[in-house]
This record gives C-alpha cells, sequence and structure tokens, in this order.
C-alpha cells in the first residue's frame, strides 16, 4: 500500500460528542434537494475547474485534470471509526490498497478518528472528506454549527441502528417505559425515532447513561441498564460469539427509515476543487464495488490496517468480517432499484428527516435537507450498466 496514504496519526480517543447530540440514471439536483432529473453523462465540473477535460472510460487520463487534482494538495480522509471494516470506511481503505487514488493523480492520506470529532474538522476545511453514521448526523451537525456540510455517496438505504436489548426484560417496547438505556455518545435517530413512535421520549419516558469504551458483552453486564443501541453489524455478533443472549429491535421493522455510510466533504472544498471530489468519489466507488464483490478480502484489508495501528479497540478478525459481510448484504438489499452502490436517494434522505421530525426526534425543528447532499455527483461516476467511469 502506498505509505503516504496511509494513516497519518494514531486513533486519538475523544470526548467531543456530536453537538446537536426507477431509471438506472434518475437522480436529484446536485445540491438543493429538488425534484429528480435525469442525466445520462458523468459528473461535470464546476467552479474553476470547470474546463477540465472529463474522464472517459478506456481512455488516458487527461494531464490537465490530473494538474487539477495535483492542485487540490494533501487530501485528508478522516476514518468515522479506526479503521473497522465498515461502510463509508472500507471502500476508502481498498481505494487506497489498489492504487486506485495514486491513479487519479490524488495525495490521500487516511487518519483514524471518530465520526463525531470529525464534523467541524470537514466544516473547518482541515479535513476534506470523512464518513458518518447516518445523513441525519450530517444534517444535524450542519444545522446547528452552521456548516455548510453535503453528502456526497450513501451507502446504505436503511438504519444501521437497533436496540439491544437484555432477554426477559421486555415483550415489547412498550415495556421500556421508566427504564434506563446505555448509550454512546447520544441516542441514534433511528432508534429514537422508533421509541417515540410508541410513545417513549428520552428523558420523559425513559432515561439514558453514557457508557464507558466499546465493548457490548460489558456493556450488557451493566445492572444499571436495560439495554444499548447497537450497529447490526457490530454488536449483536459480538454478542452471539460471546454467548451473550439479547432481544434485537430493528427501526426498520417498525416502518422507521434511514441511511448509513456517508461520505461528506464541504461545500467550499467542491467548490474549490470539483474534479478532485469527483476523483476522490470515482476512486472510492471503485473500491467499495471491489468490498462489496469480495467481502474477506476487503476486512481483510481494514484487519492489517487495524493491527498496524496497535488495535486501540480490540477489533477482531471475526468481528470485522462480521461486520463488512453485514453491512455489503444490507448495502445489496437495500440499493433502490435502477441505482448503484452509493448513489445517493434524495427522496429517501428527505423521508428520514421528515420521519423523525413527525416523532419528535427534533426539539428544536427539523435541520434542513437543502444543500445537504450532492445526488448528481455519484450518479454521474456510473456508467449505464453499472461499472464506474474509468480510465485506462
Amino acid at each position: 500500500m502506498n505509505q503516504r496514504a496511509r494513516a497519518t496519526a494514531a486513533l486519538a480517543v475523544t470526548s467531543l460528542i456530536f453537538a446537536a447530540c426507477g431509471d438506472d440514471n434518475e437522480t436529484a439536483d446536485t445540491s438543493t434537494g429538488t425534484a429528480p432529473g435525469t442525466t445520462d453523462a458523468p459528473a461535470g465540473t464546476t467552479g474553476p475547474d470547470s474546463t477540465v477535460s472529463p474522464v472517459e472510460a478506456g481512455t488516458a487520463f487527461p494531464a490537465d485534470r490530473c494538474a487539477a487534482n495535483e492542485a487540490a494538495g494533501a487530501i485528508n480522509y478522516y476514518t468515522g471509526f479506526d479503521f473497522a471494516a465498515t461502510a463509508s470506511i472500507i471502500e476508502v481503505l481498498v481505494a487506497d490498497a489498489a492504487g486506485y487514488y495514486d491513479e487519479l493523480c490524488l495525495d490521500v492520506a487516511i487518519t483514524p478518528s471518530f465520526s463525531t470529532a470529525n464534523y467541524p474538522l470537514v466544516a473547518e476545511g482541515d479535513v476534506q472528506f470523512s464518513s458518518a453514521g447516518s445523513f441525519s448526523e450530517v444534517a444535524k451537525f450542519s444545522a446547528a454549527n452552521e456548516a455548510d456540510l453535503v453528502a456526497l455517496s450513501v451507502d446504505g438505504h436503511v438504519a444501521i441502528d437497533s436496540l439491544i436489548v437484555k432477554p426477559d426484560q421486555a415483550s415489547s417496547l412498550a415495556d421500556l417505559a421508566g427504564s434506563t438505556i446505555g448509550i454512546k455518545g447520544a441516542l441514534p435517530s433511528a432508534v429514537a425515532a422508533m421509541l417515540a413512535g410508541e410513545g417513549l421520549i428520552e428523558g420523559t419516558d425513559f432515561e439514558t447513561v453514557l457508557l464507558d469504551g466499546f465493548d457490548p458483552v460489558a456493556h450488557m453486564a451493566v445492572d444499571t441498564i436495560v439495554g444499548m443501541p447497537g450497529w447490526k453489524s457490530n454488536e449483536p455478533g459480538a454478542l452471539e460469539r460471546a454467548g451473550v443472549p439479547f432481544d434485537l429491535y430493528d427501526p426498520a421493522e417498525f416502518g422507521v427509515p434511514g441511511s448509513f455510510g456517508i461520505i461528506y466533504t464541504s461545500q467550499a472544498f467542491l467548490d474549490e476543487h470539483p474534479t478532485a471530489v469527483e476523483d476522490f468519489m470515482r476512486a472510492t466507488l471503485r473500491g467499495l464495488n471491489d468490498a462489496i464483490a469480495d467481502p474477506a478480502a476487503a476486512a481483510a484489508v481494514a484487519v492489517e490496517l487495524i493491527n498496524g495501528n496497535g488495535n486501540p479497540n480490540f477489533l477482531s478478525q471475526e468481528g470485522e468480517t462480521f461486520r463488512w459481510q453485514t453491512d455489503a448484504d444490507l448495502i445489496t438489499e437495500t440499493t433502490p432499484a435502477g441505482m448503484f452502490p452509493g448513489m445517493i436517494s434524495a427522496d429517501q434522505l428527505v423521508a428520514e428527516v421528515a420521519a423523525y421530525e413527525a416523532v419528535g426526534v427534533y426539539p428544536d425543528g427539523a435541520p434542513s435537507t437543502q444543500g445537504r447532499y450532492n445526488a448528481a455527483l455519484v450518479a454521474g461516476l456510473y456508467s449505464s450498466d453499472g461499472t464506474v467511469i474509468w480510465p485506462g
């Protein structure tokens, strides 16, 4: 793997908490979230790079485009959680290992971090790309901090969060009234919406308490909590391997929409270096498709980086293989008909925020979706047969 594109810093544990806690070519308007339109051509460039040559499949990468990408300088991508083999992280790791960024004249450095720590760094321009757990997170932080963040890709079109409850504690969600739920940072919006839909509001009908660390087995042993949120691709697998019984409540089964595996940037960086943004996402999409095609190999790339970084979060080969296989299956199952992995469904993102608003997840008002995503960019990087447009 290209050494300059490996991690540039060790994982720093942070206490920063989240501030506010088809047709195969059908896409939404590029940044405003308006009605879907149709595009048959690769995404064009805007701003200062508007005259740069486009990428054409099977032809050499244009020299002027290479120069424009090099002019962007070092491109910093911060992960959402260590080097975990999960959506919006693994595709970057796989793309880097395969040399895809180098082929497009991009100087990419990958740093392990935590999603909640990265929003202000991207907003301030210190980091160019990062991964988010859901679109709601991006919109929520942007609204609370007047930040101009833009989601570029959505891997999973369903909530990845679930609520894990100790056995014999509840026969239904309603039985959780008066209980205490353990959380890591904040109650995920999809879980909050699921509970609110059953008449349970945090701070009124149940309490939450912060948990230490990331070990779900240790968390389930905490006497004062009834359970905890967890990603479908992580905690359930860890508990099953440890022989710890649990009940799982999935927001999707309660009609709660959601998303996971979001890669985002700032509107300022997109405006200043549009070809670099397009080609970073072009390489990343190729990495995503590689990772879906061979989940075991992709997980191995992540585990090598995890171990090379000292494995501060005690992640395992078995756990990361389970994590990415689960994510890959969900991505494949939930990508809308006529769309390809990573593409954005504008209607689904708007519906996600609207559903959470309807049950009171946003006490200060729902964040605007206007300008919070660019659906056309990734859609324009695919050919009509679902392959990423790539020079050669």
